[in-house]
């Protein structure tokens, strides 16, 4: 059985249960390269196969998968937050779902969620902002299909999250501030969890500029909203005193 597993943003810890244990008894272990953490690795079971897929392509890390289920051995294949937001799993599952090769999905904590928890905030509060917009920018990937650029997405003023962008922070922010206003808060958070983890806040105005000074130029996500800042909000109706009687 090839089983993706959601590794979790960084630290070691953060992964689930359920994760690590496909990790502890898998005689084969694919790893997405430094995105992965190397603790991670140290749980794998003695002579193990264990197999950077950093510097493979798409047709080498498939016949590793695919050799071992010929071997009647089970993989599991590390991809860095959860495989379900820009992991390229599907691609994986589509050529795997053409051989007859059974799989499964054990989702992992993403990196946006490790960076809200690092900021100490809630990503939707009531009578601010109720929904989330996970999504990228095309420098260097797949273009990004029609009517999901940001200027589009950006109408909404929700809660953006934005992946595999802070290398593009100049023109992403200068798209977004027609739309959320050159003050609207952001917040940069690099290493999500990790040691090493950089945090920089700012405003769509300022951020670039700090972003550049810090040295930030990958493995961050970036996050805009007046969610960031909010303190004047009405209560949720979940615990209300209304709701419980």
């Amino acid at each position: 059985m090839i089983r993706f597993v959601g590794a979790g943003p960084g630290a070691a810890d953060l992964i689930t249960v359920r994760g690590q244990r496909v990790i502890e008894t898998s005689p084969v272990c694919l790893y997405a390269g430094s995105l992965v953490p190397a603790e991670l690795l140290d749980r794998c079971p003695p002579g193990a196969r264990i197999v950077d897929t950093a510097n493979l392509n798409l047709g080498q890390i498939l016949a590793e998968m695919t050799r071992a289920h010929e071997q009647g051995l089970d993989v599991a294949r590390l991809h860095s937050g959860d495989p379900s937001v820009f992991s390229a799993m599907a691609e994986q599952m589509r050529r795997l779902d053409a051989a007859g090769v059974p799989y499964e999905v054990v989702p992992g904590v993403p990196a946006f969620a490790a960076a809200a928890a690092s900021l100490r905030r809630e990503l939707t509060v009531p009578g601010v902002a109720q929904t989330i917009i996970l999504t990228r920018t095309s420098e260097r990937a797949t273009p990004m299909p029609p009517g999901e650029d940001l200027t589009t997405l950006g109408r909404s003023r929700a809660t953006m999250v934005l992946h595999l962008a802070v290398q593009r922070i100049e023109p992403v922010t200068a798209e977004l501030a027609g739309s959320y206003g050159s003050d609207c808060p952001v917040a940069v958070i690099a290493y999500a969890s990790r040691a090493d983890e950089v945090i920089i806040r700012g405003t769509l105005g300022d951020i670039s500029d700090m972003v550049r000074a810090a040295g930030v130029k990958r493995t961050a996500v970036i996050i805009v909203g007046r969610v960031l800042t909010a303190a004047q909000f009405p209560d949720s109706h979940l615990y209300s005193v209304a709701r419980a009687r």
